[in-house]
């Protein structure tokens, strides 16, 4: 006689599955990930940035010719010297004059290609890499480019050659700052390297205008072209607008590489890091003076940032506008 074993529930049933546990040690402290990843960031950015900003400071109350580790504190001598300074006094008026070319017309040049750029129904992300390409290349190669090929100041330079086919005579564009041609040299080429990179900015608050604003604006009767784009396009672009004008500003102090590379050695034409440069490293090196303007060019680009954002409403919130 056969018998049947009733088949076990409990065994047969599927195990629960255990609770993951949670890990110990290093791996599973979010304290330590956070410094392992950020860590060496910081210590790069203490050790590079403010380590020398720090020690810049100390430097511009000590006399420093020659050395980097004074002994012979003279307080605020050092500022007062650069204040009364022709070059550096002087340099800060190229400044002026630089700023005044480059920020309005990297404004203009950078939002007009993003209008251009956004209308396109096809290749749009073609002709998007193409403008901002520019901005991948070195300063000073586009400056020796500049310098070398396009305005040589010889007959056989880019520009020569198309200025003698309308008669025109051959132009020293960097050799006589009077009339200042190296003017229109050194803004063509900060131009062709940064308005790109500006350009994306603007295009990305492009595409963030709602649609519906501009249908909204075609069902009052506006005009698409200018009356859209003062009324509404425009206006919306304010918080970018203001961003980028800032960080022109930021930049044109900042000028460095293409003043260095296309005038050389000039005594003219110097903008505020070229001054402090030749001041510091120079035949002198003093290394205290240059500190000190370091400083007063750091609490001037502070000041004159904090005014225009204050003028311009940088930061402020929907409601206060």
């Amino acid at each position: 006689m056969s018998t049947t074993t009733k088949p076990d529930l409990a065994s047969s049933a599927p195990a629960k599955a255990s609770p993951a546990k949670p890990r110990r040690g290093l791996r599973g402290s979010s304290t330590f990930n956070f410094w392992l990843f950020t860590g060496p960031f910081l210590f790069g950015l203490a050790l590079f940035v403010y380590v020398p900003i720090f020690w810049s400071a100390y430097l511009s109350f000590f006399e420093a010719r020659f050395t980097v580790t004074p002994d012979t504190f003279i307080g605020f001598d050092n500022y007062k010297y650069m204040l009364t300074n022709d070059d550096f006094v002087g340099s800060l008026g190229t400044f002026t004059v630089f700023a005044a070319f480059i920020v309005p017309t990297t404004w203009a040049l950078s939002l007009g290609l993003a209008l251009l750029v956004n209308r396109l129904r096809f290749m749009r992300a073609f002709f998007r890499s193409v403008f901002f390409l520019p901005t991948a290349c070195s300063y000073v190669a586009a400056s020796l480019i500049w310098k070398m090929s396009i305005f040589s100041g010889v007959r056989f330079g880019l520009m020569n050659t198309v200025l003698g086919w309308f008669g025109i005579e051959n132009i020293a564009w960097l050799a006589d700052p009077n009339p200042p041609w190296y003017w229109l040299v050194i803004v063509t080429a900060r131009l062709w390297l940064q308005a790109g990179f500006f350009m994306i900015l603007f295009l990305a608050a492009l595409q963030n205008i709602p649609a519906e604003l501009y249908e909204a604006a075609a069902i009052d009767g506006a005009k698409p072209g200018w009356q859209t784009f003062r009324y509404i396009t425009l206006p919306q672009l304010r918080a970018t607008s203001t961003a980028v004008i800032l960080l022109l500003l930021i930049a044109a102090y900042q000028a460095f590489d293409e003043f260095f590379n296309l005038l050389s050695k000039t005594t003219w034409g110097r903008p505020p890091l070229v001054e402090l440069y030749y001041k510091a490293l120079g035949e002198s090196q003093d290394y205290g003076a240059g500190s000190a303007g370091a400083m007063i060019l750091t609490v001037l680009i502070c000041v004159v940032t904090l005014f225009q954002g204050k003028l311009l409403g940088f930061g402020r919130g929907e409601e206060s506008k």
